[in-house]
């Protein structure tokens, strides 16, 4: 699996030289001040590790989304304030992304010393890998460190272009990354279980589809549960069913029987009358659902069947929550999967987006092997698609 096996900040003679690395800066803000700095502090190793063999260092970043151009909301000011503070040296900022205070400021740097672009996406040309940004990322430096797994599956001028231009390598975090996740989709301990949930079938259609031929158990919950229900020919009320994936869900449960793959529905399910966090709900049997009923999380029985199946697996990979997380009432299930997870004596991987909200509110976070920093990466990853933030760096 040459995705797999990709050379790393370790091998590659550092000392002397300019490094431009590729961060996963975007953090959330409130009221202009950074409210969760996890995704700079998990950027550390990398950035020391580098200053520690002589490198002077480059780091780049996208923040929001900036539609035309600069705009002070979307500023890395407070980025940089917040690595100075953590790295204990003043990170000096740019005033613009690969223009004349970036160059001269690159020129200047020293080994030892930081240099923060401003946000990447104030360039036109990045999100449309523009070959001319590129070109210009990489007259900055003699090196291209890619440690922003979240972007990974963009081909952007800053997470794949300017690799064309550099040796490029990847830091901590997508070494992590690729160490965990490679080994849990191309050699798991087993039995291997795969979860999934959230509001969609189309949105892990791949997912799951390369999951059967890769995992033991696969546990269904969430939204997508109910066009699988439907595809078993149950009445799902007013729950959320995709009607035009009804005949793919019906051919992935067929492919899971034909492959042996033990696949897990909900045997009961919490419902409501209506879509709303206070709203009067009970527990009734996954084919007894009420015409006028929606389905809002799994019910009591499945959160222990599904917790016995986890407590079963060697290698455990979780995407999506089990109902509608965000309403404290309909939260339970999604606890009980991410409380079998801590519990259990395996490889547990939490792959990005919502799942990784929950496992961090619950405060689960010590007790799980890995958690993705990628949402969209990590589905693609799962699905064994090629992303081009890490086929573009050099293999080993």
């Amino acid at each position: 699996m040459s995705m797999f096996d990709k050379k790393t900040v370790e091998d590659i003679e550092v000392a002397g030289k300019k490094v431009l690395v590729r961060c996963d800066f975007n953090v959330p803000f409130t009221n202009g001040v950074i409210s969760d700095d996890k995704r700079i502090v998990s950027s550390l190793p990398t950035i020391e590790y580098l200053l520690k063999n002589g490198a002077a260092v480059i780091l780049c970043s996208h923040l929001g989304r900036p539609k035309n151009g600069p705009e002070e909301k979307f500023s890395m000011k407070p980025v940089a304030a917040k690595l100075s503070e953590l790295l204990g040296i003043e990170v000096i900022l740019a005033a613009d992304v690969v223009g004349e205070d970036a160059v001269a400021k690159a020129a200047a740097l020293k080994s030892g010393e930081v240099l923060l672009l401003e946000n990447v996406r104030f360039e036109k040309g990045e999100t449309k890998n523009d070959p001319e940004l590129s070109a210009k990322f990489a007259a900055l430096a003699d090196i291209f460190v890619n440690d922003a797994f979240g972007t990974a599956h963009r081909a952007h001028c800053s997470t794949a272009g300017v690799a064309e231009h550099l040796p490029a390598v990847s830091g901590y975090l997508i070494k992590k990354e690729l160490d965990v996740m490679g080994k849990a989709l191309t050699a798991p301990e087993r039995p291997f279980a795969a979860i999934l949930g959230g509001a969609k079938v189309s949105d892990k259609i791949g997912v799951i589809e390369s999951l059967i031929d890769k995992a033991d158990i696969i546990i269904i919950g969430g939204g997508m549960a109910y066009t699988f229900f439907a595809a078993m020919g149950r009445g799902v009320g007013t729950s959320i069913c995709e009607q035009e994936k009804i005949e793919v869900a019906k051919g992935l449960i067929e492919k899971a029987k034909a492959k042996g793959v033990e696949l897990l529905l909900p045997v009961d399910n919490v419902v409501t009358h209506e879509f709303a966090a206070d709203a009067e709900s009970f527990v009734v049997a996954s084919d007894a659902i009420p015409a006028d009923c929606m389905g809002m999380d799994i019910g009591p029985a499945t959160a222990e069947l599904f917790a016995a199946a986890i407590k079963r697996a060697k290698t455990v990979i979780w995407n999506g929550p089990m109902g509608v997380f965000e309403m404290p009432r309909f939260s339970n299930g999604t606890k009980a999967v991410a409380q079998a997870m801590a519990d259990v004596d395996a490889v547990t991987i939490v792959g990005g987006g919502d799942s990784a909200a929950a496992a961090a509110q619950l405060g689960f976070e010590d007790k799980l092997t890995h958690i993705s920093t990628g949402g969209g990466a990590s589905l693609e990853f799962l699905e064994g698609l090629e992303l081009p933030g890490i086929a573009c760096l050099n293999d080993r």
